[in-house]
């Protein structure tokens, strides 16, 4: 298994540590959470950059990758949702554009066409973590002043964007399979 991959599967073990953290609670646990989560999605930039400048892209690299991605943030919003930090419609918009593209991405398999992540995409992710450590660091809440209130927008609305370029530009994946 290559480093770009090693990376992946390390992100998806550091989730379990964080929900620990930030589930026990307290300023000092939530903020450790906070630099997991960080530390996390820093493997995320340094996975990709490395496949690419070593020429390490693997099918199994552009599925982990992703799907690490989705359970890091996933797993952090449902957190700050639960602690009310967030609003229930932001993490359900992200759901549903996660299993929206995650349909779309089985379908293209089943096509023989790997859809890997898009610079929109890409753009959603890190928009989506810089969002969520900075909630989680600052115990903000969506709604804690101007820039948080900002930042949930655009958060909401890049998912949404992204979403959509990813049917614009694969939805032929869904014409092959008659739907």
């Amino acid at each position: 298994m290559n480093l770009p991959n090693k990376l992946s599967l390390l992100r998806i073990c550091l989730i379990p540590v964080m929900v620990v953290l930030v589930t026990i609670g307290g300023t000092p646990y939530v903020q450790i959470g906070a630099v997991i989560f960080m530390i996390a999605s820093i493997t995320d930039y340094f996975d990709g950059k490395i496949a690419r400048k070593q020429n390490l892209i693997t099918d199994f690299g552009r599925f982990v990758d992703p799907l690490a991605d989705k359970l890091l943030v996933l797993s952090a919003l449902i957190l700050l949702c639960a602690a009310g930090q967030i609003p229930a419609w932001v993490v359900i918009i992200i759901l549903c554009r996660e299993l929206a593209i995650d349909g779309l991405r089985m379908i293209a398999v089943r096509n023989g066409t790997v859809i890997a992540a898009g610079k929109l995409g890409k753009l959603k992710t890190a928009s989506q973590m810089f969002y969520i450590l900075l909630l989680m660091f600052f115990q903000l809440s969506a709604w804690s002043n101007i820039l948080t209130i900002l930042l949930t927008l655009w958060v909401a609305g890049i998912t949404i964007a992204s979403g959509v370029d990813y049917f614009i530009h694969y939805g032929k994946e869904l014409v092959k399979e008659g739907l």
